[in-house]
C-alpha cells in the first residue's frame, strides 16, 4: 500500500491511452505465467495470492478514499525455476475543493524469474524489488504492512523501488547458532512505465541468530547515473521467542540526507488466545526521523528535517481479514500536521487449478 500510494502521486495525470498500455502489460505478464507453467511442469500448481483493501487517509481535514487490489502469482516452471509477479491496481478519490477527482493506477511491482541453482545460490532475472534494507521486500504488501505510509527513508537506496536486471542471493553459511545470507544485484536504466528502474548496483548481507531470534544486516547501493550517489543502510529485527512482541528498525544514509525508523507491535494473544476478542488486537508504534544535510530534489525525501510518530491499532478478524487504524503526528519546518488513516484488508490464497 505504501509504495503504490507514493507512486500514485507520479501517475495522477496519466492519460487513458497510457493506462490502457499498463493494463495490457499486466494482463500479458500474468497470463504468460499461468499459461506457460502447466505446459512445462503441470504437477507444480501455480499459487494466486494477494490482498484486497479499502483505505482512507485524512490529512488537513481532506479525506482520500482508495479501493485497491494487489494480486500475486507464483508459478513453478520446473523444480528449479519459477516465475513470480505482483501488481497493484487502485482507484483514488481525492478532494479538489469542489468535490472529488479520481485517479487510476495499474502497475507491476515486480516480475521475475528465479533459478535455484543450489542451496547457496539463487539466480534472479527481470524486474525485482530493490534489496536495500528490509521494508520494500518484506513489509510493503498491503496484507503485511501495519501502516499505510512507508517509512520516510524508504527512497534511500531503493530509487524507484525496483531494479531491472539480475540478482544473486542465497545462504553463505549456517549452523545452529548463526545463519548468514547475501544478496547482490545490478540494475539497468529503464524509463518504461511498467519497468521503470535506475542504473545501479549494490548488495545486502544479513546475519540471523536463531536462539534470540535476532537479525542484523547491512546494505549498500550505488546509483550509476546522474550524481553517482552512494547509499548505506543498517537494520535490526528482533522477534523474542515465546512472545508476540516484534521490533524492526532501519537506518539509511546517502549524500544529502539520512534518517531512521523503528517499529514495534504486540499481539495481545496472551489474553485468551489469538481468537479471543482482546487477543485479536495488535497495538503498533513507529518513530522516524530524517535529517537533511543539503538540498537535493532527486532523492525523494522532504527538503526539511522531519520527525514523525505513528500510533496504530490493528484488529484481526476471522478469514484473513484485518482492520488497520492509525494516527500520525508529523513535525517539520514546512509545517506540522495530523494524519488519520483507516483500512480493511482481505488476504486471499488459492491454487490456480487442482494439482496432481
Amino acid at each position: 500500500m505504501a509504495l503504490f500510494v507514493k507512486t500514485l502521486k507520479l501517475y495522477q495525470l496519466r492519460s487513458r491511452q497510457k493506462r490502457g498500455v499498463c493494463v495490457r502489460w499486466l494482463h500479458i505478464a500474468l497470463a504468460a505465467s499461468l499459461l506457460f507453467s502447466p505446459l512445462v511442469y503441470a504437477q507444480n500448481t501455480p499459487l494466486i495470492s494477494g490482498g484486497v483493501g479499502f483505505f482512507t487517509s485524512t490529512n488537513g481535514g481532506n479525506t482520500t478514499y482508495i479501493p485497491a487490489i494487489s494480486p500475486l502469482i507464483q508459478a513453478p516452471i520446473t523444480k528449479r525455476l519459477q516465475v513470480e509477479s505482483r501488481a497493484y491496481l487502485l482507484d483514488a478519490f481525492f478532494p479538489n475543493g469542489k468535490g472529488y477527482d479520481t485517479s487510476h493506477f495499474v502497475a507491476l511491482t515486480y516480475l521475475q524469474a528465479s533459478y535455484f541453482a543450489n542451496p547457496h545460490v539463487t539466480v534472479v532475472g527481470g524486474l525485482f524489488l530493490s534489496p536495500f534494507g528490509t521494508y520494500t521486500e518484506r513489509l510493503s504488501p498491503i496484507w503485511i504492512s501495519n501502516f499505510q505510509d512507508a517509512p520516510l527513508i524508504v527512497p534511500i537506496g531503493t530509487g524507484t523501488g525496483a531494479g531491472l536486471g539480475g540478482m544473486l542471493r542465497g545462504n553463505a553459511y549456517s549452523n545452529g547458532k548463526v545463519s548468514i545470507d547475501y544478496t547482490a544485484y545490478f540494475s539497468a536504466r529503464s524509463a518504461n512505465q511498467q519497468f521503470n528502474a535506475s542504473r545501479s548496483t549494490g548488495f545486502r548481507v544479513n546475519a540471523y541468530l536463531p536462539k534470540p531470534r535476532l537479525e542484523m544486516g547491512v546494505s549498500y547501493g550505488r546509483l550509476l547515473q546522474g550524481t553517482n550517489a552512494n547509499a548505506v543502510g543498517f537494520h535490526v529485527w528482533w522477534l523474542p521467542p515465546n512472545t508476540a512482541f516484534k521490533m524492526r528498525s532501519e537506518y539509511a544514509h546517502t549524500t544529502h540526507v539520512q534518517g531512521y525508523w523503528f517499529e514495534t507491535d504486540y499481539r495481545l494473544s496472551r489474553f485468551g488466545g489469538t481468537e479471543s476478542i482482546v487477543g485479536r488486537l495488535e497495538p503498533v508504534f513507529r518513530m522516524q526521523q530524517t535529517f537533511r544535510n543539503a538540498p537535493d530534489a532527486t532523492d525523494g525525501l522532504s527538503a526539511q528535517n522531519t520527525q514523525r510518530a505513528d500510533f496504530g491499532l490493528d484488529y484481526y478478524l476471522p478469514h484473513n481479514v484485518r482492520i488497520n487504524t492509525s494516527y500520525s503526528r508529523q513535525f517539520s519546518a514546512s509545517g506540522n500536521r495530523n494524519i488519520w488513516q483507516t483500512g480493511i484488508v482481505y488476504r486471499f490464497l488459492f491454487p490456480a487449478w487442482r494439482g496432481k
